[in-house]
């Protein structure tokens, strides 16, 4: 099992990048897929989710209007559209998998069973 997390980068505020997450090993539509990041000095916190079964899609507050997350199931991976980025946003970015996210613990870090690598992204003019 094994998740790879790629397509970060350095881009300047108010642009775009898309990050994807491929799975190996296991489907992800089996699982709740989740995206969290991590800045320096700072806790891990969770951005987004889509949950199994009927796809729907959950956001923090901080990230709402502007990331959209997306899965296509026959490439077994999951996208993170990224627009108006702000340099708030820079941080390493995780995905992670789970077969029992429920609702009320989609944001939680111990809910999601396989993480990926992470990738880097960096909002800076």
């Amino acid at each position: 099992v094994q998740l790879q997390a790629s397509g970060g980068g350095l881009v300047q505020p108010g642009g775009s990048l898309r990050l994807s997450c491929a799975a190996s090993g296991f489907a992800l539509a089996n699982s709740a897929i989740g995206w969290f990041r991590q800045a320096p000095g700072k806790e891990r916190e969770w951005v987004s989710s889509i949950r199994r079964g009927d796809g729907r899609t959950y956001y923090a507050d901080s990230v709402k209007g502007r990331f959209t997350i997306s899965s296509d199931n026959a490439k077994n991976t999951v996208y993170l559209q990224m627009n108006s980025l702000k340099p708030e946003d820079t941080a390493v970015y995780y995905c992670a998998a789970g077969r029992r996210v429920i609702l009320s613990t989609l944001r939680m870090r111990s809910a999601y069973d396989h993480w990926g690598q992470g990738t880097q992204v960096t909002v800076s003019s």
